[in-house]
């Protein structure tokens, strides 16, 4: 049997691990002689191939978790792996648990044993959680510590913490000892937690919008200045135009709908929903036909057009789309090596809105 646990939220995937493990000791090997841990990047294909053809020790069964296999350049290894993958090549005596958590090696081979992985019964892909399905389970892991929350609370835990699995368990760890039989009320996160510069990105993103490019560079040269890499500001910024699409075409659909409403319908966390929601109307607002504050400029001198452009709601909702497509060619462009993203970055929030 195969199991593939893999994705970017590594503490749920590892968590899985733990349980799947524990599982196993409690129904056939309570003394742990069966159940051996490899680390696929480091460890030579002999000692890899000879776990996974080993009998088990005094039990039916024997499990062997191979971690981070994929990342390994060992270009054997991995074919052989392939091999063994496409043809069923595993002993039925052994339980073989690849585990993945760091990305691909760029070896061909790794990808066609990730290909191959992946189509297994047992493969399971852990993706950040988001929006309402992050809020639910932090407040059931409260709840498991014995821990309740106020609304608020939980919503700027999420918000400012919600990136990271793993701080954010731990953040939970500390509230539930911190506020015993009490809710955990919003003063009391602000002691362990930090409020994101993260504001800035959603700034950013109304300047360039607004047309407004010397607010924007501005924001962008901030967020370099706190250490952020242009890759994260870069991801920060799809993510945020992709939030104000959705928005913008579900408001089209349906022009009443509330930030609540918007939040549970795209699946979003309630507080960025509550921040989108005017600009996203703004957009809407003009995809039905409403004023066009840049086609109101005409007629008057450059100047005055240009401070025309500076305003808020300046894009339409097709115009968002396009904005959002050269951004898709951006990062089609940075991972070909055809330009530094931090130069594309750059030149995108230059001619955007011109």
């Amino acid at each position: 049997m195969i199991l593939f646990l893999h994705g970017p939220d590594t503490f749920r995937s590892r968590q899985n691990l733990q349980n799947s493990i524990a599982q196993f000791k409690l129904k056939r090997d309570p003394h742990g002689y069966n159940v051996v841990f490899v680390d696929g990047k480091k460890e030579s294909a002999g000692k890899i191939f000879t776990e996974i053809s080993a009998a088990p020790f005094l039990g039916e069964k024997r499990m062997i978790v191979i971690e981070n296999v994929l990342s390994s350049g060992d270009k054997e290894l991995l074919g052989e792996l392939v091999e063994r993958a496409a043809k069923k090549k595993f002993p039925d005596s052994n339980i073989v648990i690849f585990w993945q958590g760091e990305a691909l090696s760029k070896v061909k081979e790794a990808k066609e044993l990730f290909d191959l992985l992946k189509k297994e019964k047992y493969a399971q892909e852990f993706s950040p959680f988001k929006g309402v399905e992050l809020t639910k389970w932090a407040e059931k892991e409260l709840a498991a510590r014995g821990g309740k929350i106020e609304h608020q609370a939980l919503e700027f835990l999420c918000q400012n913490a919600g990136g990271d699995m793993w701080q954010l368990n731990s953040l939970i760890d500390q509230l539930a000892a911190y506020a015993p039989g009490r809710p955990i009320a919003l003063p009391d996160i602000q002691l362990f937690l930090d409020e994101k510069v993260d504001d800035n990105v959603f700034n950013m993103v109304e300047a360039i919008v607004g047309g407004n490019h010397k607010l924007a560079f501005k924001l962008l040269e901030e967020q370099r200045r706190l250490g952020e890499e242009d890759g994260k500001i870069f991801g920060l910024i799809v993510w945020q135009f992709r939030i104000l699409l959705e928005m913008g075409d579900a408001l089209e659909r349906e022009p009443n709908l509330t930030s609540d409403s918007l939040a549970k319908k795209l699946k979003i966390h309630p507080f960025v929903a509550k921040k989108n929601l005017a600009t996203a109307r703004r957009l809407s607002t003009r995809a039905q036909g409403g004023p066009d504050l840049s086609t109101s400029a005409r007629g008057h001198s450059e100047r005055s057009r240009t401070r025309e452009h500076g305003r808020m709601g300046r894009c339409s909702l097709s115009e968002l789309q396009a904005i959002y497509q050269s951004l898709l060619e951006i990062d089609i462009k940075t991972k070909t090596g055809a330009a530094p993203q931090d130069l594309l970055v750059d030149v995108f929030i230059s001619e955007s809105g011109n």
